[in-house]
């Protein structure tokens, strides 16, 4: 079985929903005239971050749960390293391009520095319902709702771990979540679970983490025959495309992205290259600073090139829009190893000499 650096097709798969997420965004600024399909679905690249979170979230640290080796303090502080530090970086930087743009003279739309939404930002509660407006880097609600699935993932690991012998009830159970709670959830709020952001987004995460625990029990169970996988790979992406062609619900389309992660979880279980070059790996590693970027990068470039080029409105020629959807790639690179990276290694350091602290004065 993998370890959680080895799953690789799966870390694939993180740039390809972060790019999915991005194409959703910056499509609307391509002076095209039409919106394609899979452009316009490409919020639910975020429900596909969900469902890999819960999946490599119970990979990395259910058997220690379950064996009692479980330390939630330390859990929490690893997840904080590996999302505050860049999420702290681009709220910083959304309010210093937006006060810059302030006494530039330019107009900013006023909910970007909603100052009463700051404190909510800052301790990642903004998708809780505890923001006024969708102030900042408004990417990074979702951030906040994974904040919550960690906060409540003993929860979901205690679930998991209990059904780990059961693992297609485990599966059924998770589907039956989202078969149940997306059109509850339209008929009380009035619109769509995937539509929740700063109200209601650290909901949207729940259904989607369980499916990734439960796919993961599944997977784990080594009850699915690998030599599938690659068949199984290849309708599912046809089905999701399919689905996501002719208008199928949005709850339809998160199941079979659960099934698409199962199958690229069993190609690696077999052994298969698939997904596995260094170059797919690494854009897989950057992802988090692609998602994180694609928001500030599209404000800061969509203004300047219509500027530059005397553009009325925000539409762009296609070479101009490619060049900055390109350009985030570079970017993400930038971000991931002056930012990303970096950051988190230190607050891993500062919490190892922490526990070295305290087994020294315990031992004294």
């Amino acid at each position: 079985m993998p370890d959680a650096a080895h799953v690789k097709p799966l870390t694939a798969l993180r740039f390809f929903a972060a790019f999915w997420v991005v194409l959703y965004h910056y499509w609307p600024n391509l002076d095209v005239g039409f919106t394609p399909a899979i452009a316009s679905k490409g919020y639910l690249g975020v429900e596909a971050f969900f469902v890999l979170s819960g999946f490599i979230l119970c990979h990395v640290y259910l058997a220690g749960f379950g064996e009692g080796r479980f330390r939630y303090g330390d859990f929490l502080w690893n997840r904080l390293a590996r999302v505050y530090p860049l999420h702290l970086a681009t709220l910083v930087g959304v309010g210093a391009m937006a006060l810059a743009g302030a006494v530039a003279g330019l107009a900013v739309d006023p909910n970007i520095l909603s100052w009463p939404s700051l404190p909510a930002n800052l301790l990642l509660v903004h998708a809780w319902g505890l923001a006024p407006v969708a102030g900042w880097n408004h990417a990074s609600w979702s951030i906040s709702a994974e904040w919550f699935a960690y906060l409540t993932f003993p929860v979901f690991a205690f679930a998991a771990w209990r059904l780990r012998s059961r693992p297609l009830v485990a599966v059924l159970a998770a589907l039956a979540l989202i078969a149940v709670i997306y059109p509850v959830f339209e008929a009380l709020a009035g619109f769509s679970l995937t539509e929740a952001t700063i109200r209601w987004g650290a909901l949207r995460i729940v259904p989607c983490f369980a499916y990734g625990c439960a796919l993961h029990a599944l997977w784990r169970s080594g009850r699915f025959p690998t030599r599938l996988a690659g068949p199984g790979a290849v309708v599912l992406g046809l089905a999701i495309l399919a689905a996501i062609q002719f208008g199928a619900p949005d709850l339809s389309i998160v199941m079979l992205l659960g099934g698409l992660i199962f199958m690229l979880a069993s190609l690696a279980s077999a052994g298969s290259r698939f997904a596995t070059q260094k170059t797919f790996v690494y854009l897989g590693e950057i992802s988090y600073s692609t998602y994180m970027i694609c928001i500030p990068w599209k404000i800061l470039a969509i203004n300047a090139a219509t500027k530059v080029l005397n553009i009325e409105g925000d539409k762009l020629p296609l070479l101009i829009w490619i060049l900055i959807v390109a350009a985030l790639v570079p970017l993400s690179a930038i971000s991931f190893h002056v930012i990303e990276n970096p950051c988190r290694a230190r607050m891993k350091a500062w919490a190892e000499t922490w526990r070295e602290r305290r087994l020294a004065a315990a031992g004294a």
